[in-house]
């Protein structure tokens, strides 16, 4: 597998609506960077928040999750509780290649302040708005800043196509919109 750099990553983003929208150089001034970088793409998060409470009491069960647990924000900043987490999305809308693996990893800028993001890999031929879990794990609260830099994705081409894609599969999460909270 090949790391592929910047110019591919264009070509596929103009070409074949890879990413939409598509920032072509890379934002700094003022703001977490986002944009397209020399071996991946740094994507932003967009102002729509689902942050975790607890003032129901519920219990996180991943085969009968109840959206209770979350408290709905639209904001340009979010404000996560000390040890907690909120679920966001990115602004862009990804469509991977069949014979592509998207990995994405946290901003250096927000693991500094204690703040993980984590995302499981983009499958062949996946396709939707990235579901992103920021971890606030310090004591403090913690601030996201919409429309800014929240991950970088990096696209790892294969030897060839998998014999089944996750469009082929159906995966449950294909083509999602917006914040999307587990499915059995």
């Amino acid at each position: 597998m090949a790391v592929m750099p910047d110019s591919w990553i264009r070509r596929m983003a103009l070409e074949h609506r890879m990413i939409e929208p598509f920032v072509d150089e890379q934002q700094r001034a003022g703001v977490i960077s986002y944009g397209v970088s020399s071996y991946g793409y740094d994507a932003r998060v967009s102002r729509e928040f689902k942050i975790f409470t607890n003032v129901d009491s519920a219990t996180v069960d991943p085969k009968d999750f109840n959206e209770s647990s979350f408290v709905d924000r639209e904001v340009d900043v979010c404000i996560i509780p000390p040890n907690s987490f909120a679920l966001a999305r990115t602004v862009e809308y990804f469509r991977v290649p069949r014979d592509v693996l998207v990995i994405c990893l946290g901003k250096s800028t927000y693991a500094r302040c204690g703040i993980i993001v984590n995302v499981t890999p983009l499958e062949p031929e996946w396709e939707g708005h990235v579901t992103l879990e920021f971890s606030n794990t310090t004591p403090l609260p913690a601030k996201i800043y919409a429309n800014e830099g929240a991950s970088q994705f990096l696209f790892l081409k294969g030897e060839g196509p998998p014999d089944v894609s996750y469009a082929d599969r159906a995966g449950k999460y294909m083509g999602q919109r917006g914040i999307t909270v587990p499915k059995l």
